[in-house]
């Protein structure tokens, strides 16, 4: 007997008048006349389940709430949780988190569920990070809108009269549906949206009402079909003016940000700066770019954008900040580094999901010429049109440059090295022996480094060998702390089946945002390898500290006050000991970070998460 008929059919014992004693009274008293309501065989949710099937979403990390509880019930009885898998986080910031980890690696988005007002308002800061990133994520907020419907007590605080509220200034889009076509229909319409560029997170508030209405045995939902948008291609005509500008120029520059999606976007751009021979720029929003291709010029990014006559821009965040400097002194400043008659030209999806109130879109930048398209999918049009002008004259200047600027590539590669043997063997470890330990540890494998370059210096990118599109995934995009732990996590799932190597050098301070992330891993057995940038501070906020007191003349060594975290220190390996991780450290000697990078390797690789701690320099 399955669990409904059980629960159906001891509903009707008891209210037959079958007390637990077993006692049964001579006259058993009247049917309720809703005595059938207490149990049904369908539900609403089922529908919405057999909807979230048909659309792909794999998995449905949540933080269990009641608002969705009819939803969730559904997923793991009616679905057999299984795609959508619920994956159980203990917070809603890394629910949503973990889901801009995948969609990063896999391409497409994994769904969320959030409970209520509350549940909302702890992953507003995810949202944000993922709108800021042009990610796609799916999240489903529970709601009870209907006032005489809601228990008394908590589920009136819990609930809201237009939940996506809190979040529409930076999602993309989001309903309320009011009935169950309504429902399949926004639930379709949502996936694509998220998934067309700019793509961005999207909301569908379920109604507790709708999850948990009792369905009749014959009905049958209509789910529209899915049909994917096709990314918006730049104008063919400005297009060819782009190449034509590219070709005539001397010194070209093209800097990427959030250019590369795919794999064809990291193939696209190769192509384009190879048939140019022209310098690259990566400014690591994605691997747009082998790191050690000789066009890469982006360690010395700076000296090749002041000498650039045209600068093309693909899917810039900051165009304005790409190329000027900026002093932050007591009276700020900025400076363009363009010489006179420099051309600018942007190729961007970033115009196309500009709202007013949150300022990610930056200052305004003079351009020459603006392409509004997506980059990766106007790339190979831009490469025909490139190949269709270039002659045998130009070929040989071409030729000429493309030499000059693998010299700079190798000489910016050996100074990396060079500055990398710097304090070696000092306690605590550097960041650049600690990038240097990493990849001795996993170049033979398939591997994918998934967390962020800046608070380790970008050491990884100067000195690993970066070529395959999943080896980066770039950072947080709103620099929300708290992101890194569990967007590995999500991107370790996306490799899980890949059988690839997920390694996230872990900052001590975005862990302790969301620690429950650990448990995670460890329960679902998402092998991620975790590192410890473990400097025992925000250190990013104790230089703006030293800064500010510097600028008042007052000294920094209080600079600390506020932005440690010592006395205690923390133990993570201890902390990931007690939620079930393989964990060693902390490690303060680097001659002994070799050995535990091993054996934690070798945890990972059979399917489990592992954590190194280890106590760092700064920077």
């Amino acid at each position: 007997m399955n669990r409904r008929h059980f629960l159906k059919n001891t509903a009707g014992a008891l209210a037959g008048g079958a007390a637990l004693t077993g006692h049964v009274s001579a006259q058993p008293p009247p049917q309720p006349a809703d005595a059938d309501a207490l149990t049904t065989e369908r539900s609403g949710a089922d529908c919405m389940v057999d909807v979230l099937k048909q659309i792909g979403l794999e998995y449905i990390c949540a933080n269990p709430g009641s608002s969705f509880r009819g939803l969730h019930e559904a997923i793991v009885n009616y679905g057999g949780n299984s795609k959508p898998e619920l994956i159980t986080c203990l917070h809603e910031e890394s629910s949503v988190a973990m889901a801009h980890g995948f969609a990063k690696i896999d391409g497409k988005p994994i769904g969320v569920m959030a409970h209520g007002t509350v549940g909302l308002q702890h992953a507003a800061m995810a949202v944000y990070n993922a709108y800021c990133d042009r990610v796609p994520v799916y999240i489903i907020v529970g709601n009870t809108l209907d006032a005489t419907e809601r228990r008394p007590g908590v589920e009136w605080a819990h609930s809201v009269q237009d939940a996506s509220s809190l979040v529409r200034d930076f999602s993309k889009w989001d309903d309320t549906p009011v009935s169950l076509e309504h429902f399949a229909e926004s639930a379709v319409r949502a996936y694509q949206l998220a998934m067309t560029p700019p793509m961005g997170p999207v909301l569908l508030v379920a109604d507790s009402e709708l999850q948990e209405r009792p369905l009749g045995a014959d009905f049958k939902l209509r789910i529209p079909r899915l049909a994917l948008t096709a990314p918006p291609q730049g104008d063919t005509a400005a297009i060819v003016e782009v190449a034509r500008m590219l070709v005539a120029a001397e010194t070209p520059v093209i800097v990427a940000d959030r250019a590369a999606r795919t794999p064809a976007g990291l193939a696209s751009l190769v192509q384009l700066a190879e048939t140019l021979q022209a310098a690259v720029v990566d400014q690591g929003g994605r691997l747009n770019l082998p790191s050690r291709h000789p066009l890469n010029q982006s360690a010395q990014s700076r000296a090749v954008i002041s000498s650039a006559d045209v600068v093309l821009g693909l899917e810039l965040t900051d165009f304005w900040g790409t190329v000027h400097t900026y002093r932050d002194q007591l009276h700020r400043s900025s400076q363009s580094l363009l010489k006179s008659g420099a051309k600018t030209i942007a190729i961007s999806t970033r115009d196309l999901g500009v709202k007013a109130n949150y300022q990610e879109f930056q200052r305004y930048p003079e351009l020459d010429l603006m392409v509004s398209g997506d980059a990766e999918a106007s790339l190979p049009s831009l490469v025909d049109a490139v190949k269709t002008l270039v002659t045998a004259g130009r070929r040989r200047v071409f030729d000429e440059r493309g030499k000059k600027l693998a010299a700079a590539s190798r000489a910016a590669y050996d100074r990396s090295r060079a500055d990398a043997a710097y304090a070696w063997d000092a306690s605590p470890v550097t960041t650049a022996r600690l990038s240097v330990e990493v990849w001795n540890a996993i170049k033979g494998e398939d591997w994918s480094l998934v967390s962020s370059l800046n608070p380790i210096s970008g050491w990884p990118m100067r000195l690993w060998d970066f070529d395959r599109q999943y080896q980066f995934i770039g950072g947080s995009g709103g620099s929300g702390i708290g992101y890194t732990a569990p967007a590995s996590a999500g991107a370790a799932l996306a490799n899980r089946p890949h059988g690839r190597l997920t390694v996230t050098i872990q900052p001590d301070g975005d862990l302790m945002y969301a620690p429950g992330i650990l448990w995670t891993a460890a329960h679902h057995h998402i092998p991620l390898l975790s590192v410890m940038h473990n400097n025992r501070a925000y250190h990013q906020e104790l230089m703006h500290l030293q800064r500010m007191a510097n600028r008042h003349n007052r000294g920094i060594d209080r600079a600390h006050i506020g932005t440690t975290i010592e006395r205690p220190n923390i133990d993570y390996a201890k902390l990931a000991q007690s939620m079930g991780v393989y964990a060693e450290g902390p490690i303060e000697n680097p001659a002994d970070l070799a050995p535990a990078l091993r054996r934690a390797i070798a945890v990972v690789k059979r399917g489990e998460p592992a954590l190194v701690d280890v106590v760092t320099q700064p920077r």
